[in-house]
């Protein structure tokens, strides 16, 4: 018997099952602390064409910089309405857009803090893997000090950090390659 090896499996187009039922595009509740946002976008490829089943799975922490993780140890308040959690599938132009809070600073490494952000994985077909970045916030005053932020080059961070556009939604777009405005992503 001979055995052959078999293509790589990558995210797509599958990867909807299973996780469609954690989709949601707003990530509070009326009784969740903080100042809301709302972020809207669009997921393209390296042409510049829709990805139109693209998905965004955003964690994040609350208004106060406390995620709702076990190992997260800060003594910081828990929003026990708000788990810092949620899917955002992509429409047929590959646009997107959730709500949720704007979070506080949380520690890095070595004493470091880091400005407000939220983690994003981004799943779609023909990733043989998620893709790993974060959005930041124009403006924000810890920005210039963030030490991941801080590790991209200056002519590259402003594909990580959303801006304000039409009645104050920030508008930040993933591109996920093939030119210079490619969203930065990280390797973990």
């Amino acid at each position: 018997m001979t055995l052959n090896a078999t293509t790589s499996h990558t995210v797509g187009p599958y990867y909807h099952i299973g996780l469609t039922w954690l989709n949601r595009e707003d990530l509070t509740t009326a009784a969740t602390l903080g100042e809301r946002v709302a972020i809207s976008g669009q997921v393209l490829d390296g042409n510049g064409e829709v990805v139109n089943d693209a998905m965004l799975e955003v964690w994040q922490a609350n208004a106060a910089g406390k995620y709702a993780h076990p190992e997260d140890e800060q003594d910081k308040a828990l929003d026990p309405n708000f788990d810092g959690f949620g899917r955002v599938p992509v429409d047929a132009e590959g646009r997107f857009r959730f709500t949720t809070i704007k979070p506080g600073s949380v520690p890095g490494l070595k004493g470091t803090t880091q400005a407000p952000h939220l983690v994003v994985l981004v799943f779609a077909r023909g990733l043989v893997k998620h893709l790993l970045t974060r959005i930041y916030f124009d403006g924000e005053a810890l920005n210039g000090d963030d030490p991941l932020l801080a590790c991209v080059p200056a002519e590259r961070r402003g594909t990580l950090i959303a801006t304000p556009g039409e009645h104050g939604v920030y508008q930040w777009n993933v591109i996920l390659q093939g030119t210079d405005k490619e969203t930065v992503f990280f390797d973990y």
